[in-house]
């Protein structure tokens, strides 16, 4: 090693060793194969950091002078700056001959050349570009033969000059192609005086280099041009010329003397007025995030992970402009406490703040802005003050601005290429029609320009008004990129320019809502209200809407698309919406459209404040970013983060080849860990989705769990998994292998969680325990035996679900079988407990972090919030459709977010939730339609038995509660009585509306199935799971019993008026069907009409056929006659579930349990149409789930269906005439009035549906 590199070394020994790492330079001295990997670990094998350090510079004081150089570029690749300054004066030679690379690429030739040739050193603070380089480099050996031109272009500040300077400093670039010499001219914006100057000044030093005796200098521009043409043709013939800062094409044809000339600008278009071969670069706006924090911590003399908040936000807030965080850097470096400042001033566009003297030609970064646009025609320059109004990141096609400007079109494009070429502008050639764009710089030169409000209203106003102009015969609906920027931001821009009576009649209008949302999806319109609501005159009307759009955009996301006007007539009768799909209703019936109106709804509130469907399947978990403001959910292979106010999506990708269990947000939100079945922990980019590292190969099994510490003091990633020992694992997110591992569960482990001060971890098992650990030591601290607390039931598997922590860290909660259980978390005496439905697991709970409340998920579709210390329910949270794996309080405690196996996530306002007053009903109904008017009766969640009656569905009896649960209901009208049966096999019957039991009918052995009176109401006739069936004259209890099934009898046909005596067609799983005689209890025929078991039957109107459907998929026609088949209707592809003739006989509609209906006739038994959707919806049916009821309207025109929500459809065509979405699914059936007027439903919630057409 050269004595000076020595010394230098040891001069800085005691900072060095102070200050370093030594495994973070090794890294770097091993690859440069300066050490060896027993040096490494002979430095790896002392005890401290800074014996670590001492051992290292010694065994560099060994080697030579490439141990020297490696350890310099290493300090400088992680950061240490401050140290590299040290050593970069006394950098030593690699070799004697000096012709080997220096540290910065340079050797002394190459310096020599450089600085003959005027070429600018390297800036103080200086970070490599290395693919522009190359690029420019790839260029310039294009010139290495022939003469020419290569441009480097791009916007003010994007670093052209140090690129091209970079690029040149190269001796092969030097050597092969240009052995002449490299020779710089800045030129900047100049007048002809101030051209003729710089010629002058590039020629005398040209002629001084060849010391040939001095000539006159030239006296004009051509003569001037000459001379320098004699010099580069005879003198440097293979030299290269850079031109720097070009801004004007006259002044380029000064320099078009047959040379080679590398130049940079702002405006491409220049080299269109010179000749020969052209070549060109374009140098992005940005750095990359990466190198603008470099550059930035090398200023400030810290490393790029020491960097402020504050840094990482101007980077942001710069789009990384090498310009932007080279002057704030600058200033830094002089007053390191101003980051709040200088952010500040970035943010507030107050660019004229943001200066500092330096070798860039403009102080201050306002004045660097306005020079390119100070070069533009007057007319141009007004023009480009119209894109102020465009919103960040925003592309916009050419047709919207040539609307905007009222100029043709082909004009407009030939302009914007102008702006392109100066630089003033970007192109985005990845779409045709290609969209323009600026970068967040111009366009905050632009805003600070036009500040004014005034100034700002009227352009925006322009904006409005030639719209409206183009568009006054209706707003476009082609869907093209055009159509597109108006539906996003035609809103923004009536906002903007206080047109708020203009902003509020468009989007509180159902066909704006209806256009955009099938454009753009229903998150694009729900920012509207989020984003404008605040300025609008009536916030009622915009809750209103905003409620309306976020309880029903998982449906807006459906195709086919659904029709909105019926969605709003499921409003309440108060709201703005409703009234105006009521308006567009009434207006659309008298044109033949189908409508139905909910007048029964007025009872019943919406609770849930926003439902997002994000993925199709289940959401195994969903949670809320530790600021609130985001949401991640997973499930399948992705995950996805959506914004908690709108629902807009902000990420979705691919996270793992297996199904993610779990997803969590760093405590400072940059960062998201997921955990999957495939084994795999991994951390992501929160901003951008990218991916961080992969732990994958401490889990042995499935990771369950993942959750990061709650404060920011020390970072800890917690992860649990099905491993039968190493099931716990700690993680420091910086490193690649596990800080700890902790034992003591031997089963898996399903949870983990963090105590709010981070001092413990819970952790949740299988084997049937709750532990508590000390997070800094990790040893076991406490242990809670969940299982011995039920241990009333030993033979069954006690799996403990998870945990949840109190905010003041004194009591935890745990979930295990039905219960939810409160531990005193210093004594583990048990304080509380609450015991949830038997038939159903808790799958999840959390605790309210500012209340006594704690949120349980059930397996039974619902979200409960109880106060455990009181163990009282205090809400009941319906509208899931599938078991609810997860659920989550928000940071403040406002929000509770719920996710489910039905492909939707849930979020409730914690305080507007409540027990909710409706009673729910179960789906075993009966009606009786009276003109307008009905009587409904079903039993209740309580097992009550309700009577309700007119439109509103109002309570008209209620019965106590009864012992065994009713499983079917009957009414008949005169005398009102109501037949039930129920799971005891016994059958009451109660006089209306007060409730007296007239009769207690006992004989089935088994669950009654279902009921019905004959139509004189003397008869009741019942069947049941003991595979008989019953008729009773229900006023004296004499009873005729049918046997001669061998299954369950689900259903039955009264046949009374097709034979001479009064007869019934039974069916069962059996797949038989018997003809009984009631009067007698004779078996008149029994005929087995399928392999599989029968799902339903119906008989014709005119009293000549029946038809049955089979689990085997097929349907048949038989004679009621003759008994014999006569067609069997073969092409469902699943269980043929419902069947029902028209009223003319002539058609037969079946459905089945893949949602397909499909219609024959019944003459031929040939296939007429086929009733679906064109595509699966959420549930992966084409109808919601199994079509289980089917109705013809009297003029056999119109088919009604139930599945997982109501339809309509036209018979003729097989079309779709309207859809009435439940707000649950799988509806057993549906009652239709006579005058197919009134239709009433209960949905698998429990919620009545009177729907009345308009």
């Amino acid at each position: 090693m050269e004595e000076r590199a020595r010394s230098c070394l040891l001069r800085h020994r005691d900072t060095l060793q102070q200050d370093i790492k030594a495994s973070y330079l090794m890294d770097h001295m091993v690859s440069d194969n300066v050490l060896t990997h027993d040096e490494e670990e002979k430095v790896r094998a002392k005890p401290t950091r800074k014996e670590q350090a001492v051992t290292l510079i010694d065994l560099v004081l060994q080697k030579d002078n490439r141990a020297y150089i490696s350890v310099y570029n290493a300090l400088i690749r992680e950061s240490y700056g401050d140290l590299a300054s040290l050593l970069q004066p006394d950098l030593p030679l690699i070799s004697p001959e000096a012709q080997k690379s220096f540290s910065d690429g340079g050797t002394p030739y190459v310096n020599t050349t450089l600085i003959e040739g005027g070429v600018p050193q390297r800036p103080v603070v200086f970070v490599t570009r290395p693919p522009l380089v190359n690029q420019i480099r790839e260029k310039l050996y294009r010139l290495q033969d022939t003469t020419g031109w290569v441009t480097v272009f791009g916007m003010a500040g994007s670093g052209k000059s140090v690129l091209a300077a970079e690029a040149v400093r190269d001796e092969a670039v030097i050597k092969e192609c240009f052995p002449g010499g490299v020779h710089w001219l800045s030129i900047g914006q100049l007048e002809l005086p101030g051209l003729l100057v710089k010629i002058q000044s590039l020629c005398f030093r040209l002629e001084q280099t060849l010391d040939s005796s001095s000539q006159r200098p030239p006296n004009s521009i051509e003569e001037a041009k000459d001379r320098l043409r004699y010099l580069m043709l005879y003198k440097y013939p293979r030299s290269l010329l850079i031109l720097d800062d070009i801004w004007d094409g006259a002044v380029l044809k000064a320099f078009d003397v047959q040379c080679r000339v590398l130049l940079t600008t702002r405006d491409r278009s220049l080299v269109d007025s010179v000749g020969g071969q052209r070549f060109e670069v374009h140098v992005e706006s940005g750095l990359g995030h990466k190198k603008a924090l470099e550059v930035l911590a090398l200023y400030v003399n810290k490393k790029p992970e020491d960097l402020p908040d504050q840094a990482y936000s101007i980077v942001r807030e710069c789009k990384c402009s090498p310009l932007v965080v080279s002057l704030i850097g600058a200033l830094l470096h002089d007053f390191p406490d101003r980051w709040d400042y200088y952010l500040r001033q970035l943010k507030m566009k107050q660019f004229r703040r943001i200066r500092k003297s330096s070798s860039y030609d403009y102080e201050a970064l306002d004045q660097a802005m306005d020079a390119s646009i100070t070069v533009l025609q007057e007319d141009y320059q007004e023009l480009y003050k119209d894109f102020t109004v465009v919103k960040k990141d925003v592309k916009v096609p050419a047709k919207v601005l040539s609307i905007i400007w009222n100029l043709e079109l082909e004009e407009v494009e030939d302009m914007l290429q102008e702006f392109v070429n100066k630089s003033l502008l970007f192109r985005d050639c990845t779409h045709r029609p290609y969209l323009y764009y600026l970068h967040d710089l111009q366009l905050d030169f632009l805003v600070e320009q036009n500040r004014s409000r005034l100034q700002v209203c009227e352009l925006h106003s322009k904006v409005v008004r030639q719209y409206q102009q183009f568009y006054r015969e209706g707003p476009p609906i082609s869907g093209d990129q055009e159509c597109l920027y108006w539906f996003r931001y035609l809103t923004y821009h009536m906002a903007n320019a206080g047109l708020t009576q203009e902003l509020y009649t468009l989007i509180f209008s159902l066909d704006w809502i209806k256009t955009k949302a099938q454009l753009m999806g229903p998150v694009s319109v729900i920012n509207d209200y989020v984003e404008h609501g605040a300025i609008l005159e009536n916030s009622e009307v915009c809750k209103q809407f905003l409620e309306f759009l976020s309880v029903n955009g998982h449906h807006l996301e459906q195709k086919p698309f659904p029709d909105v006007v019926q969605l709003g007539l499921s409003q309440p009768v108060s709201s703005r919406v409703y009234q105006e799909a009521q308006l567009l209703a009434q207006q659309q019936t008298s044109s033949g459209a189908l409508y139905l109106d909910w007048v029964n709804k007025s009872s019943l509130e919406s609770l849930s404040r926003l439902v997002i469907k994000p993925l199709q399947g289940f959401i195994y978990y969903a949670c809320f970013s530790r600021d609130g403001l985001k949401i991640a959910s997973c499930g399948a292979v992705s995950l996805q983060v959506f914004r908690v106010t709108s629902g807009e999506k902000l990420l979705d990708f691919r996270a793992h080849e297996d199904e993610v269990l779990c997803c969590a947000f760093s405590p400072d939100d940059r960062q998201i860990a997921t955990c999957s079945s495939d084994k795999k922990v991994k951390l992501w980019n929160a901003e951008k989705g990218t991916l961080i590292r992969t732990f994958d190969e401490e889990h042995e099994e499935q990771v369950n769990h993942c959750q990061f510490t709650n404060t920011r003091r020390r970072i800890l990633l917690a992860t649990c998994s099905n491993d039968s020992v190493y099931n716990m694992k700690l993680w420091n997110p910086n490193r690649q292998s596990s800080q700890n591992t902790l034992f003591g569960h031997m089963e898996p482990v399903s949870h983990c969680c963090f105590s709010p001060d981070d001092t413990y971890l819970s952790t949740s098992s299988s084997d049937g325990t709750l532990k508590l650990w000390e997070v800094s030591s990790a040893n076991e601290w406490k242990s809670i035996n969940v299982q011995g607390i039920l241990d009333e039931d030993e033979e069954t598997e006690t799996i403990v679900k998870c945990s949840s922590w109190s905010a003041d860290c004194r009591r935890i909660f745990c979930a295990a079988r039905n219960a939810v259980f409160m531990f005193d978390v210093t004594t583990t005496e048990l304080l509380s407990e609450i015991r949830t439905n038997r038939l159903s697991t808790v799958q999840f709970c959390d605790a309210c972090p500012n209340s006594q409340l704690v949120a349980v998920a059930l397996s039974h579709y619902a979200v409960e919030l109880w106060d455990v210390e009181a163990k009282k329910k205090k809400a009941d949270c319906r509208g899931h459709l599938s078991s609810v794996h997860c659920v989550r309080f928000s940071p403040d405690g406002a929000l509770l977010l719920s996710s489910s196996s039905d492909q939707t996530f849930r979020l409730w306002e914690t305080e507007k939730i409540h027990t909710s007053s409706a009673v729910s009903l179960k789906r075993d109904l009966d009606v009786l339609f009276d003109d307008r008017d009905v009587i409904i009766v079903a039993p209740d969640n309580k097992n009550k038995l309700q009577v309700r009656s007119g439109n509103a569905g109002d309570v008209m009896f209620q019965s106590q509660k009864l012992e065994s649960r009713i499983r079917c209901v009957c009414l008949y009208r005169d005398p009102l009585v109501v037949a039930l049966g129920q799971e005891d096999g016994v059958v009451q019957v109660l006089e209306l509306p007060s409730g007296k039991v007239l009769h207690v009918l006992s004989g089935h052995t088994k669950t009654v199935l279902h009921c019905q009176f004959n139509a004189d109401g003397h008869t009741l006739i019942t069947s049941s799971e003991d595979a008989t069936l019953r008729v009773w004259k229900w006023r004296t209890g004499e009873c005729r019993v049918l046997q001669g099934h061998t299954e369950q009898v689900r259903r039955f046909l009264l046949l009374e008026t097709m034979f001479p005596m009064p007869c019934l067609l039974s069916w069962s799983y059996d797949g038989t069907v018997k003809v009984w005689d009631m009067s007698t209890a004779e078996k008149i025929q029994d005929i087995v009409c399928h392999q599989g078991s029968i799902l339903s039957c119906d008989a014709s109107p005119d009293g000549h056929l029946f038809a049955t459907t089979s689990t085997d998929k097929t349907a048949k026609l038989w004679s009621l006659q003759s008994w014999r088949k006569l067609h069997e209707l073969i092409g469902h592809q699943d269980c043929i579930r419902s069947c029902r003739f028209s009223w003319n006989s002539s058609r037969l509609a079946t459905g089945d349990d893949y949602g397909e209906i499909r219609l024959w006739c019944v003459l031929d038994g040939s296939l007429l149409k086929i009733c679906s959707s064109s595509r699966k919806d959420s549930m992966d049916s084409l109808h919601g789930g199994w079509v289980t009821d089917l109705h013809f309207s009297p003029d056999n025109k119109v088919l009604v269906s139930t599945g997982g929500y109501v339809k309509w459809w036209d018979v003729e065509k097989g079309k779709a005439l309207q859809t009435f979405y439940t707000t649950g699914a799988n509806l057993k059936g549906i009652h239709v009035s006579p005058d197919f007027g009134t239709f009433v439903t209960i949905d698998s919630i429990g919620i009545l549906y009177i729907l009345r057409k308009m």
